[in-house]
This record gives C-alpha cells, sequence and structure tokens, in this order.
C-alpha cells in the first residue's frame, strides 16, 4: 500500500526542504519528497490531505529515557514508554541501562529490543552501562553490547566515577564507533543535596547541589574527550559553567555534544517556593537551577551550542514521590510534555525557528547516535512526526499513556502539538483533535 499526504508544511533540515510539499511512502519507506506529487494510476494510494497549518518532520528521537524494564515494571515498561512516545511525537528513544540488573551484557540488550518488538510502536535503541553493574569499577563488556545493538555507552543515574575509567571508556567506544553519555556529577560536592545549591533551598531547609559539580566533571569530560578524540556527550546539562565550557570546546574543534531537557530550559529554582512549596514533582537530578542558568541553556539552544533536547523521562510510582522532600525520587516524566513545551516556550517565544527544534529533536539526535531517521530521503524509514503549531493543548496527566504521572506541567495550557506519529509507514498515533489527520487512521 501507497500512503500519500499532500499540501502540509514539510520541515527537513538534512535536506534543506523548508516549504510546501507532498509526501509519498511506500512499503514502510519514505518514497518521494516533492511538489504536488499525482497519486499513482496502479496500485492502491491513500491520499491524506493534510493542508498548510500542518508540518511534517522526520521523526523526533529522544535520545534520554528509563524505561525502567527490566526490574521496575511497577514504574515503567518498554510498551508503556513506548506508547508514551509516540503519543509524544516522538518515533524513537534510546534508554538507558540503569535498569535491575543493569544492561550491561548482550542478554538484557537483547530481553530490551524483544520487549520493544512486541509492543510494535516507537523505536527502541538500548544504552549499555559504561561499568559492570554501573558502579565504576570496571569496563562493561562494550563491544558484546554493540553487537547486540546498544547506540551509546553511559553509567546514567551515576558519573563515570573516574578520569581513568571514563579515559578508558573513551579509548573503547572510541574504536566502536559510538559516543559515551555522561551523567556530570561530582558526588564528593553533591553530598547529600536534593535541591540547587542558593537562596531557594535555604529559604526552604533543604540541602544543596551546587553548580560546581558539575562544571568540574564537564571540564572533566572535555579534557579526556581531546585526549582521546573520542565523542563525549553531555547527559542533561543545566549550567551556565557546563554550557560555556562546551561551547568553548566545539571552538577548539573538540568532539563534545550536549543536550538539554525542557524543565531545565523552562523552570529555576524560583519554583521550589510557589505555587506550592515542597512538590515533589520538582525534584530532580540535576536540580532546577537558578533563572541565570536558566536563560543560558535558552541562549545555547538559539546559538547553536546545544545540540539536542531530550527529555530525561524518568517515571516513578507516586509512592516514590508522595513523601518528605528529602526522601522523594529524582526525576519527571516527560516524554508527553516535550513537543508541546518546545513549541510554546522555544518557537512561538520566538526563541528559535521551527526547522531548528527539528534539528534539535530529531537532526542531531540521529546523528549523535548514528541511528536510521533525522531526515526525509528516498530509501529511509517512514518515520515521520507531524505537528499542529497553533494547536490548544492541556496538559493532562490522568491521560498519560506512561505508568507513571510525576509532572510538575499538570494543567498547563500551551500552544502547539501533536497531530500525528508515523513509524515505518504507520500512524500510531492520530490526534482525535486534529481532524486532518483522521484519515492516517484508516490508512
Amino acid at each position: 500500500m501507497r500512503l500519500l499526504l499532500k499540501g502540509a508544511h514539510v520541515i527537513d533540515p538534512a535536506s534543506g526542504v523548508d516549504g510546501a510539499r507532498d509526501v509519498l511512502i511506500e512499503d514502510g519507506r519514505i518514497a518521494l519528497v516533492d511538489v504536488a506529487i499525482p497519486p499513482s494510476e496502479t496500485g492502491h494510494t491513500v491520499v491524506v490531505e493534510l493542508g498548510p497549518s500542518l508540518v511534517v518532520c522526520p521523526g523526533f528521537i529522544d535520545m534520554h529515557v528509563h524505561l525502567r524494564e527490566p526490574g521496575y515494571e511497577h514504574k515503567e515498561t518498554v510498551a508503556t514508554g513506548a506508547a508514551a512516545a509516540v503519543a509524544g511525537g516522538f518515533t524513537a528513544v534510546a534508554c538507558m541501562p540503569n535498569t535491575n540488573p543493569v544492561n550491561d551484557s548482550a542478554s538484557v540488550t537483547r530481553f530490551i529490543l524483544k520487549q520493544a518488538a512486541e509492543a510494535g510502536l516507537a523505536r527502541v535503541y538500548p544504552i549499555g552501562a559504561v561499568s559492570k553493574g554501573s558502579d565504576g569499577k570496571e569496563l562493561a563488556e562494550m563491544a558484546d553490547m554493540r553487537e547486540a545493538g546498544c547506540v551509546a555507552y553511559s553509567d546514567d543515574g551515576r558519573p563515570v566515577a573516574t578520569a581513568l575509567l571514563m579515559r578508558r571508556a573513551l579509548e573503547y567506544a572510541g574504536m566502536l564507533g559510538l559516543p559515551v553519555i555522561d551523567h556530570c556529577e561530582d558526588k564528593t560536592l553533591a553530598g547529600e543535596g536534593v535541591a540547587h545549591e542558593g537562596f531557594n533551598a535555604s529559604q526552604l531547609g533543604l540541602r544543596g547541589i551546587p553548580s560546581a559539580c558539575e562544571d568540574v566533571m564537564v571540564e572533566r569530560d572535555i579534557v579526556l574527550a581531546a585526549m582521546t578524540g573520542s565523542h563525549a556527550h553531555i547527559a542533561h546539562l543545566s549550567t551556565a559553567g557546563a554550557l560555556r565550557a562546551v561551547r568553548a570546546a566545539k571552538a577548539r574543534g573538540v568532539r563534545v555534544t550536549c543536550e538539554v531537557a525542557p524543565h531545565h530550559f523552562i523552570l529555576s529554582d524560583e519554583r521550589l517556593l510557589a505555587p506550592l512549596a515542597y512538590d515533589t514533582n520538582l525534584k530532580m537530578n540535576p536540580p532546577l537551577r537558578h533563572a541565570v542558568d536558566r536563560d543560558a541553556l535558552v541562549e545555547g539552544l538559539s546559538d547553536g551550542t546545544v545540540d539536542a533536547i531530550a527529555t530525561d523521562h524518568a517515571p516513578h510510582h507516586a509512592d516514590d514521590k508522595r513523601v518528605e522532600f528529602d526522601r522523594a525520587s529524582f526525576g519527571i516524566v516527560g516524554l508527553e510534555t516535550a513537543v508541546s513545551l518546545s513549541l510554546d516556550r522555544l518557537v512561538h517565544a520566538g526563541v528559535i525557528s521551527l526547522a531548528r527544534l527539528v534539528e534539535l529533536l530529531s537532526t542531531n539526535p540521529a546523528r549523535i547516535l548514528r541511528v536510521p531517521g533525522g531526515r526525509l530521503q528516498a530509501g529511509d524509514p517512514a518515520d515521520l512526526t507531524i505537528l499542529a503549531p497553533e494547536l490548544n493543548v492541556t496538559v493532562a496527566a490522568a491521560a498519560f499513556r506512561s505508568k507513571s504521572r510525576n509532572t510538575p506541567f499538570d494543567g498547563w495550557p500551551l500552544r502547539g502539538g501533536v497531530a500525528a506519529t508515523v513509524v515505518g509507514g504507520r500512524a500510531l498515533f492520530v490526534n482525535p483533535g486534529v481532524p486532518q489527520v483522521a484519515g492516517l487512521g484508516r490508512a
């Protein structure tokens, strides 16, 4: 069967396309992107008239999620996380290894891929652990995990503990052609902190996590990336100092990239005080930083220093959050809010263009992880995110496809949302509030 999407605004930075185009899909792959493609006279072609108010993009890729399976299925599973992904406009996700058991072996990698195949929703790319058990002592079997399907290495949730281990990880990952993604946090500085070190944490009597604990580790990783010539990727970057270090390193030609999360470029630690003090849905690691840091991240998104927007989707059971702030788990869900938050707070605010948003959510994540996607060219998988930039959206945590509801954005009214998500030519999410995409559900 052939599917022809007509009359939409197509944005594909990798191909230099930004304007009215039709998209023809055959057998789950892009067949043609061109102006005014006629339906074929032979074969069955489903034609869906999208119109210029909708935007067709290469499928969005969230390069930093926690799917919790195996081991923590009460928080999320591969299937429920993949369902949340397509509902949020993501055709693919890369999942961190802090499961139980840790994804530090080919057998765990293969299990995750099996669960993803059975779900048949978003594509799932496992990220393998840097060290066995993510305990920071001995390198995991990196080559075996790559052979099984891992696309990167990380001990996310924990930093790579020593400079020597990070050096070895970068050397081995470099030989395998994959990046090392580091959670940059000096645990000796962070201590037992639970919020950004500053006035607002002091007001609430909360132990602080200084910006320096991120800055020093980012500097370390940049030095080691330069030394080894390998690719270091900074996860969930949150401070102005870390961003300056990445910007300077790129100017010197160091192979370093970084991502930021919507909660860090939208919120600051001022939110800890109001409207509800001690709201555990505001507890995350890295913590919400000072407004100066938040504004620096926005600038980095605008000037090209930041390479990707990633959610750091961290689902938790309600019991993990309905406790004192000190005892609550770190993290929030993000797969079903990131696109609308980015459209509302970045695109409609005039910070970045739609094309730049597509780079941040699709083109660059595909490039960094070296996975298919990130462009709309003949022969590529037909993975598409279709946006409705003017759609009025209200975040409703109770309706999330994720098993978890831990978000500080519940009830937020936003401008812009996802109209449909297409993976391998199949419409796996069709927004009932956007009538132009109804035909995708019947294709």
